[in-house]
């Protein structure tokens, strides 16, 4: 496995550094459960605005070990709730993710008074990215 490298960095930012739909695997018990969700990729880690008492935040909540797919790109990690989108802390992440979600961000989808509207980070731990031919195997923990 090789760390991310600038190569690759500039790849992951290319295909996914925008609003980008990925699938998110999470574990319901024994059994896996998938969905899509809109995702902003930045330094090791895919954003996503969702419901904190959605099945996938409470599924993240009894087991953070997940798995991510989409555009030649397969990787696990951990899920964590950051807790509430309008905590001062998340303002410089939520300029971000308004900006790339503005297409369907203000249509109703999200409520951000709501305190049950959360950030989740799934923070990248291995993944395997295809581009050009080429299979890089990455460790982003290194």
């Amino acid at each position: 496995m090789e760390k991310v490298s600038p190569e690759i960095k500039e790849i992951l930012k290319e295909r996914f550094g925008r609003d980008s739909l990925i699938a998110l695997a999470t574990l319901d018990g024994e059994w896996p459960s998938v969905r899509t969700v809109n995702a902003v990729y930045e330094e090791g880690a895919f954003y996503v605005i969702t419901y904190a008492l959605s099945g996938k935040m409470g599924q993240i909540e009894k087991c953070p070990r997940v798995a991510v797919s989409g555009e030649w790109f397969t990787a696990r990690g951990m899920g964590e709730n950051l807790g509430h989108v309008l905590q001062p802390r998340h303002h410089q992440i939520m300029e971000k993710l308004r900006s790339a979600f503005a297409s369907w961000y203000g249509n109703g989808h999200v409520n951000e008074q709501d305190p049950h509207t959360c950030l989740l980070r799934i923070r990248l731990t291995e993944g395997i990215l295809f581009s050009h031919g080429r299979r890089y195997e990455i460790d982003f923990s290194a």
